[in-house]
C-alpha cells in the first residue's frame, strides 16, 4: 500500500511551491509555528508528501541515506510536460535534459534536484529509444 515521503527541507515556503508546481500536488495542511513548520502535500485527497522544516544546509550526496526519489509519468509528453514545470520552478535539471536510463534503454526521463539539492528523477517507461546514455555502462540514475 502507497504511503508517503517525508523530506527535510530549509525553507518550507520556498519548498512547499517547488513541490505544488512541479508535482502538481495540493498542500492538505500546514504550520509556519516557529519550531514546528510543516506541509503535507497530497494528490487524489492522499498524502503523498511532507515536507519538515528542520534543515538549515543542502543536501548531502555523500553520506549514507537518500540517494533520489524517482515519479513515474505515463508518456514521453508528460516528461516533457515536466521538465518544462521544472525550470519554471528553478529546479536544476541534469544530464542536460531528458536522457535514457541507459545505453539502448526505451525508458527514461528528466534527473533534477530541488532547491535543497535534494536528487529528483521524473521518469517514463518507454519512448526514449535511440537516444544517447549520459553515463556509459551504468545506470544513469545512479551517477547524478
Amino acid at each position: 500500500t502507497p504511503g508517503h515521503i517525508g523530506l527535510n527541507v530549509s525553507n518550507l515556503e520556498i519548498a512547499q511551491k517547488f513541490y505544488t508546481s512541479v508535482f502538481g500536488l495540493e498542500t492538505s495542511a500546514i504550520s509556519t509555528e516557529p519550531g514546528r513548520e510543516y506541509a503535507l502535500l497530497s494528490q487524489g485527497g492522499e498524502i503523498v508528501l511532507t515536507l519538515w522544516r528542520q534543515s538549515d544546509g543542502k543536501f548531502a550526496g555523500n553520506v549514507s541515506g537518500l540517494h533520489h526519489l524517482a515519479f513515474r509519468a505515463q508518456s514521453l509528453t508528460d516528461v516533457e510536460a515536466a521538465q518544462e514545470r521544472v525550470l519554471a520552478a528553478g529546479g536544476r535539471i541534469l544530464h542536460g535534459g531528458i536522457v535514457p536510463h541507459r545505453e539502448g534503454a526505451s525508458s527514461g526521463g528528466i534527473f533534477f534536484e530541488d532547491p535543497d539539492g535534494i536528487r529528483l528523477e521524473i521518469f517514463t517507461p518507454s519512448g526514449l529509444e535511440g537516444r544517447d546514455a549520459p553515463v556509459e555502462g551504468a545506470p544513469t540514475c545512479g551517477f547524478f
